[in-house]
């Protein structure tokens, strides 16, 4: 464990080391990096191939067919990550040139790992997303067609309460001209039955003709 003699003796060190000052040096510095590229801004080095890159990036994209700015996104970022983790597989051969660098080799191979790393879990988030969105037009979708169901058997119900009533009427008017026709019978049985009496009483004689039962014939006529 570090004494407060050596922490203040650190700190004091820190404020003696700030980095380059000139312009020319702070340039140099903020392109150390550059040097493997695998920290900093993605940049494609100048040894390695633009269109080769272009390609990668187009072939992801159309695999995947991004359709919103974050699956965009995360399409960059799986080929900017693929892109490093190859970059690290030929940099790892430049460390077998003459002897082994093994601290360079270590490096490498951490790198490979962590953009290897970093290109599945921008996939796998891709894939999260695009999962949850179609489990999401899925459900829009499976309203969509409870509605449309229900309005199928709304409909159903209705055109079979138009059916049952139009039944219902057509039955009404057939009991109604059954009943007409039976009425029509009657009146006309009992017609047939008052002109026979009518036609009898003419042959009778004076002193047995019936005046009452004349006018029952006709109040039974009116009556009909």
């Amino acid at each position: 464990m570090s004494t407060p003699a050596q922490i203040a003796a650190n700190q004091k060190n820190s404020q003696l080391s700030t980095g380059p000052k000139s312009e020319g040096g702070k340039s140099v510095s903020s392109r150390n990096n550059f040097r493997h590229g695998f920290t900093g801004e993605f940049r494609v080095l100048s040894w390695e191939n633009q269109e080769e890159f272009s390609r990668l990036s187009q072939q992801l994209g159309e695999e995947h067919q991004p359709s919103t700015a974050t699956e965009t996104l995360l399409v960059t970022q799986m080929a900017q990550a693929w892109w490093l983790r190859s970059r690290a597989l030929v940099l790892q051969n430049s460390c077998f040139a003459d002897s082994v660098d093994e601290k360079q080799l270590a490096l490498y191979l951490r790198y490979q790992t962590t953009h290897e790393r970093a290109f599945y879990k921008a996939l796998n988030t891709f894939l999260k997303l695009r999962a949850e969105k179609r489990r999401s037009d899925f459900g829009f979708e499976s309203h969509q067609e409870k509605q449309s169901r229900a309005r199928q058997q709304a409909e159903l119900r209705q055109n079979r309460a138009n059916q049952q009533a139009e039944e219902h009427a057509r039955r009404q008017a057939v009991e109604k001209r059954r009943q007409e026709l039976h009425r029509w019978t009657v009146l006309l049985a009992q017609a047939r039955v008052d002109n026979q009496e009518l036609q009898n009483m003419k042959l009778e004689t004076p002193e047995n003709y019936d005046t009452e039962r004349v006018h029952r014939i006709i109040a039974a006529e009116k009556a009909a």
